[in-house]
């Protein structure tokens, strides 16, 4: 089955509002875990708008499923997953000024300098993934980066389900096939929810893992944080 990694920015983002504490974001953290989710998954942003360097730190501890740290390899960034070594890490090419990830890397163009960065990782028995927009070519080209996996930006096929879902999974198809083809493993993740998960998790072959914050999040706001995941859950199986 395909693991639901769940992204606990936004719980982050609720808590920035107001200052303090609340949400508490470590409890979060725990009770995702505690709900069945197989993974949890952050993306500190340097001006660090909704998770903090330091709850990266804090979470490592108090989690035994998987933590996967997403985020562009600036040198703080690469400093922070070198010190706590998570389960996985995922290249992301957002610039400091981006609201949300907008696109995947050209692999081709900075493929010296990821090959380098993943290098590192690895040399620290850390699982690499890069973000990749659905294009067989730039899944081809991650491939000689070194990386272990890629992880597909979904927010194409999300925005056009509603119109044509079959048209809409059609580029992210045949990029599944592409990363089988060069033996990658396949995350995706942005924009995946309760309309639109179903049917990917059914298409996509091989799909290790989703990673899914924003409409979980967003869900648990009427029907509770443990009965979200349930539900997320239920469209992966």
């Amino acid at each position: 089955m395909t693991k639901l990694s769940v992204n606990i920015n936004k719980i982050a983002t609720i808590r920035n509002a107001r200052g303090g504490n609340m949400p508490d974001v470590l409890k979060a953290a725990i009770d995702c875990e505690l709900f069945g989710a197989e993974g949890i998954t952050v993306h500190p942003r340097p001006d660090e708008r909704h998770i903090r360097y330091r709850d990266v730190f804090e979470i490592r501890p108090l989690i035994r499923t998987e933590f996967n740290i997403e985020g562009n390899p600036i040198p703080q960034f690469i400093d922070m997953v070198l010190e706590i070594k998570p389960h996985q890490v995922t290249l992301v090419p957002d610039s400091h000024d981006v609201l949300t990830s907008n696109a995947g890397w050209d692999t081709l163009k900075h493929k010296d300098f990821l090959k380098e960065v993943i290098s590192v990782f690895k040399q620290h028995n850390i699982r690499t993934s890069i973000f990749v927009d659905p294009d067989n070519e730039m899944v081809k080209h991650a491939a000689d980066t070194g990386t272990d996996r890629v992880e597909l930006y979904t927010e194409a096929y999300a925005s056009n389900y509603p119109l044509n879902r079959e048209q809409a999974i059609e580029p992210y198809y045949n990029a599944a096939k592409a990363a089988q083809e060069v033996g990658l493993g396949l995350n995706a993740g942005h924009d995946l929810d309760l309309n639109n998960l179903w049917y990917f998790s059914r298409t996509i072959p091989a799909l290790l893992e989703v990673s899914i914050g924003h409409a979980l999040v967003s869900d648990a706001l009427y029907m509770g944080l443990e009965k979200t995941i349930n539900c997320y859950l239920q469209q992966l199986k």
